[in-house]
């Protein structure tokens, strides 16, 4: 391992290390006691999912509470935008373009904070704990300022952590963020499984049934992710040094799930959206809103498999460009055997990719939903669903696939320089 891709694993982890010290950074004026008294009472609807992504920031009402969801949210808003309109298409094909996207992309972003932390700071209001103390410790007008203030602070602080793990370490920043904030209740997880157990509250044999379920969730997601299929092509210019007339073959690589991990973050942001807001209302039509949108309830699940759906097939079109795979091969002389160059070549993969999509994005959505329906119906308090492995397990691999090309980019380079 060389000197630079280490740099690069330690500012990665540097960064990381700065999103938990912020996780501990409260909202100014809270009792954080009184809200963590609430949350240990509403571990299984929507605000214990936000809570487990953000790392336990949330139940800290800490200034990353909201997490990078209003980031999330904000990308999907300009994804689904830029499809609709070829302006906002053409914006991220261009490098001048792309900057000011993402300029968009981040004032979309302190929109979407400031609703949400008003909602909060308006729902925590009312909120007292068990001995009757208040949960808000200043007046009210002052709270939702210094909330607001500091909840888009915190969500700009994360925004530009990612960006630079994205630039300057390894893998991508926000996905990374996400993978952190799960891990790190882990060990709080198996404490209180352990702590089941020892009160006789929890089976042991269920726990065992639990393990099962998570090896093979962990198996078949790793399976899949690198699972790929190989579309054969051939080179004509290019020959082998021993047999000219012998021709070089080559593949292209498609991989079965072409969105990766982006549908089931996508999904989880679009539901967390509403329910982050209505779990702080009063109404009790907003209240039966929220508790149909409870991470634990069928509705919620049948919901998120659709929305997993939706987004994958939606990713995927604009991730995967056939027609410049097409271009590519015919600007090289390469073509796939039997097909011709061109708009055959370009239909020909569009094919594949079609069916590899669609198997790719139904295994997603059933990850996301099946392990969660299975424990909860076997009344196993299992910390985390399948969006939350799928996550996990995604995310390193991906870090691990990009440790492996930046070393053998490297290996090749010094190769280039010194010779054999």
């Amino acid at each position: 391992m060389n000197k630079e891709l280490i740099n690069k694993i330690l500012i990665t982890f540097g960064f990381l290390f700065i999103y938990r010290i912020l996780a501990y950074v409260p909202v100014p004026g809270v009792d954080i006691a009184v809200v963590k008294e609430f949350f240990d009472t509403n571990s299984d609807n929507a605000l214990g999912l936000a809570n487990m992504f953000s790392g336990n920031a949330v139940e800290r009402l800490s200034i990353i509470s909201l997490g990078i969801m209003p980031y999330i949210t904000a990308s999907i808003i300009m994804e689904l935008l830029a499809a609709t309109f070829p302006y906002i298409g053409q914006l991220k094909k261009e490098r001048d373009g792309m900057a000011k996207y993402m300029q968009i992309i981040r004032y979309a972003t302190i929109v979407i904070t400031i609703v949400q932390a008003i909602g909060v700071s308006y729902g925590l209001q009312n909120l007292t704990g068990k001995s009757g103390n208040p949960a808000i410790m200043v007046e009210a007008d002052t709270f939702v300022f210094l909330s607001v203030v500091s909840m888009v602070t915190g969500t700009m602080m994360l925004m530009w952590i990612g960006e630079q793990i994205t630039q300057r370490g390894i893998g991508n920043g926000i996905s990374l963020i996400i993978f952190s904030g799960i891990v790190s209740a882990i060990p709080s997880a198996i404490g209180g499984t352990f702590e089941l157990i020892n009160t006789g509250e929890l089976n042991f044999l269920l726990v065992v049934v639990t393990l099962a379920l998570i090896f093979a969730t962990v198996g078949i997601i790793i399976y899949v992710e690198l699972a790929e299929r190989r579309v054969a092509i051939s080179y004509s210019r290019k020959v082998m040094m021993q047999n000219q007339n012998k021709r070089i073959m080559n593949y292209i690589p498609i991989r079965l799930n072409l969105s990766g991990v982006i549908p089931a973050i996508f999904a989880s942001a679009v539901l967390l959206f509403p329910s982050t807001i209505l779990q702080s209302s009063t109404n009790e039509y907003a209240l039966m809103v929220a508790d149909l949108l409870s991470p634990g309830s069928l509705s919620f699940n049948a919901l998120m498999f659709g929305f997993v759906l939706f987004f994958a097939f939606f990713y995927a079109s604009i991730a995967f460009n056939a027609k410049d795979i097409s271009e590519n091969l015919k600007k090289q002389g390469g073509f796939i055997p039997g097909v011709r160059p061109g708009k055959a070549t370009e239909g020909f993969i569009n094919e594949i990719a079609s069916r590899l999509t669609m198997t790719g994005a139904f295994y997603l959505a059933s990850i996301s939903t099946l392990p969660w329906l299975i424990l909860q119906s076997l009344g196993i308090p299992f910390y985390f669903g399948g969006v939350a492995v799928l996550i996990v397990v995604q995310v390193a691999i991906d870090s691990m696939r990009k440790v492996e090309s930046y070393s053998y980019a490297n290996k090749y380079q010094t190769l280039g320089n010194t010779g054999l």
